[in-house]
């Protein structure tokens, strides 16, 4: 029975020491490595490209026709009563007190057309208005824009009338008043109103 145990124990022991050579002889397992791929430039993410700038238009003129709102008033101012055939008229350039923009040298322009033959005045020309202005120190473009500043105008020019106008309330269809006024008193001979007619 002795010598089955040493049988057995040289045999266990035989085991241990093959187990241990085996286990040195094998290697021990690697773990797998991936293999690297090579690493792409990273593109930069395109920004959004912000939409044009539209430019604002400007604001559209209203378009009036001036020469069908102008000639009833211009009308009825020749046959009022009070005024000398002969007389000189000068007509102030119209004033904008709408709300919007409007083409004043196109209604100032209707007006002097509107009296052009009219029998009644003698108007000061364009040419003799503008020297007046700069004679007084005033801008050509001044629309005078007060009563005393056309009348002061007026006397230089020696006219014995100034038409007064003004366009007024919405710009879309305006109203018109014109007053006739003697240069000497600043009275207001005549006045008149009416509706701009598109």
């Amino acid at each position: 029975m002795i010598r089955s145990v040493k049988r057995s124990g040289a045999l266990l022991f035989a085991l241990m020491l093959t187990g241990c050579v085996v286990q040195q002889q094998t290697p021990a397992p690697v773990e797998p490595t991936q293999p690297t791929t090579p690493t792409q430039p990273v593109e930069p993410t395109p920004q959004p490209v912000p939409p044009p700038q539209t430019v604002p238009q400007p604001p559209k003129l209203k378009t009036i026709n001036w020469d069908a709102s102008v000639q009833p008033l211009v009308g009825k101012m020749v046959q009022s009563s009070g005024v000398n055939p002969g007389s000189v008229l000068l007509v102030d350039r119209i004033k904008n007190s709408t709300n919007g923009a409007l083409q004043t040298d196109k209604a100032t322009d209707a007006i002097q057309n509107a009296l052009a033959n009219n029998g009644k005045f003698t108007l000061i020309t364009t040419e003799q208005l503008a020297q007046a202005k700069q004679t007084l120190g005033l801008s050509p473009d001044d629309s005078l824009n007060s009563r005393s500043k056309a009348i002061g105008l007026a006397r230089n020019v020696n006219a014995q009338y100034v038409l007064y106008s003004n366009a007024q309330g919405d710009v879309k269809s305006p109203t018109l008043q014109m007053q006739l006024m003697l240069v000497q008193t600043g009275e207001i001979i005549w006045s008149g109103n009416g509706v701009a007619q598109p």
